[in-house]
């Protein structure tokens, strides 16, 4: 299907207009064009709300040099200033609108996704463009609803490294050293994560820290088990105290112990509220429909209100700004700290924040594993035709509603929570189905008290999906 075509001229694929980002594949559905249509719209929104400057940064994309150009161009042809800070971590690109004080920016970055891949993440006016606000913009391409000024807005590059770095350390005290292995995936983050924690007074291993977009050793994404074997690997051979690992743009965090275990990070948010609620008794901790069932009561038994939440960045970000919450994390690694830091994802910062935490003991990974567990499985998917992951899961909401398909199909169910998608919870475990907000699958996890009591609930799922959508091949 050829795009459509704005007033301007400019053809654009609408589908590069994800749920919480904007998404392509380079010079295929992200071209040089498109980036900068979305400049253009970009700037004429800004222009729009009062906002004189953007800050854009870029990942270490091979593809980021040029969006960025086009990008930059886009947004200066509007009348709209520009702060080109280069190439710097996604958090750092949040934290330069905060330190530079214009609250607003891109950053050019295709997080995890393979190599032909880049997006961007903004920010405007503070709040994080998601949603109908992206939808806006590609309308406004569509339209030719486009600023275009006679005097090119003006462009200034800033080094924001050092004053990122000073924060941080600043702000974040250890009660001895620590030896740390830290796994950048050739990402981003491994231009800064390094001098971050020596900075901390670390001892520390580096693995794949040479920026490469080609990600040549493994996918920079350490949500799944396999992309953490080299690090549990440099743990154990270097004899460090724990392993850190970071997404291809530096704003999620992976944890590994001495012991080669790998600690989730909906079990992450566990300590972190410990921490956070020690100073801030009665905060709200926020987290998505993914994690353990056991964050609500911990966060109880410290005196916090827990909040189950919607999943995505965006969407948990938004919650904070609306209700003030001291903490939030989601199972996807994403952790955002809302107490003596800015409220947005930063797996950088979160590694400096855990390794304070567990400085004050004489054996972190003990500390780590300790934390409450269950028997449950990874993030599963069942792959669907684009938009039947949406209907499939509303069937299976209708089919709970209903009094004689809930007792039919979830007999052992104690409640079903609707925020997003259906989690069934049972006196021992919970099983959860939802529709990605960004590809066509739904998104499966399962926990229990044991294996047992996981393959009773998995029977259960399976044989509701089986009665909304016969025949339908399941990932468990």
């Amino acid at each position: 299907m050829t795009p459509p075509a704005s007033a301007a001229g400019t053809a654009i694929d609408a589908g590069i207009f994800k749920a919480y980002d904007i998404r392509g594949v380079v010079e295929r559905s992200l071209t040089r064009e498109a980036a900068r249509a979305i400049g253009t719209a970009l700037g004429s929104e800004a222009a729009a709300r009062g906002v004189a400057e953007i800050t854009v940064g870029r990942d270490g994309r091979l593809s980021g040099p040029w969006l960025r150009d086009a990008l930059i161009e886009g947004i200066r042809s509007t009348g709209v200033n520009v702060a080109d800070i280069g190439q710097v971590a996604t958090p750092m690109l949040y934290f330069a609108t905060y330190h530079l004080g214009n609250g607003s920016g891109v950053e050019i970055t295709g997080s995890h996704n393979p190599p032909e891949y880049n997006g961007m993440k903004l920010v405007l006016a503070g709040e994080a463009l998601y949603g109908e606000g992206l939808q806006a913009l590609y309308r406004r391409i569509v339209a030719g609803d486009l600023l275009e000024s006679g005097t090119p807005g003006a462009l200034r590059t800033v080094d924001i490294r050092q004053a990122y770095l000073d924060r941080i350390l600043g702000d974040v005290r250890l009660a001895r050293p620590l030896r740390v292995a830290i796994d950048c995936g050739n990402g981003v983050a491994g231009s800064i994560a390094p001098d971050l924690y020596r900075g901390l007074g670390c001892t520390v291993t580096e693995l794949f820290c040479e920026v490469d977009g080609n990600f040549p050793n493994h996918h920079p994404d350490p949500a799944h088990p396999e992309n953490l074997q080299d690090l549990i690997a440099a743990v154990q051979r270097s004899g460090a105290d724990l392993g850190l690992a970071f997404d291809g743009d530096g704003d999620r965090l992976g944890v590994v112990t001495r012991n080669g275990h790998i600690i989730y990070p909906d079990r992450q948010i566990m300590l972190f509220a410990q921490d956070v609620l020690a100073a801030r008794p009665g905060a709200e901790i926020v987290f998505d429909v993914k994690c353990t069932r056991h964050i609500a009561p911990w966060v109880r038994r410290l005196g916090g209100v827990p909040t189950m939440w919607r999943t995505g960045h965006s969407l948990i970000k938004a919650r904070l700004r609306e209700s003030g919450a001291a903490f939030a994390g989601e199972m996807s690694g994403h952790l955002f700290f809302n107490d003596r830091w800015y409220g947005f994802d930063d797996g950088l910062y979160a590694g400096a924040r855990l390794l304070e935490i567990l400085s004050r003991s004489a054996d972190p990974s003990a500390v780590l594993e300790a934390l409450p567990d269950s028997t449950s499985t990874p993030e599963l998917q069942l792959q669907t035709a684009e938009g039947e992951n949406v209907r499939l899961v509303e069937r299976l909401r209708a089919l709970a509603q209903d009094g004689t398909g809930a007792r039919s199909h979830f007999p052992g169910a104690r409640e079903f929570i609707t925020i997003d998608g259906i989690r069934v919870e049972y006196a021992d475990g919970f099983g959860l189905a939802r529709p990605s907000n960004t590809t066509p699958v739904v998104v499966l996890r399962f926990e229990a008290d044991d294996p047992a009591a996981l393959a009773r609930i998995q029977g259960e799922f399976r044989q509701a999906i089986a009665a909304v959508a016969p025949g339908v091949r399941l990932p468990f």
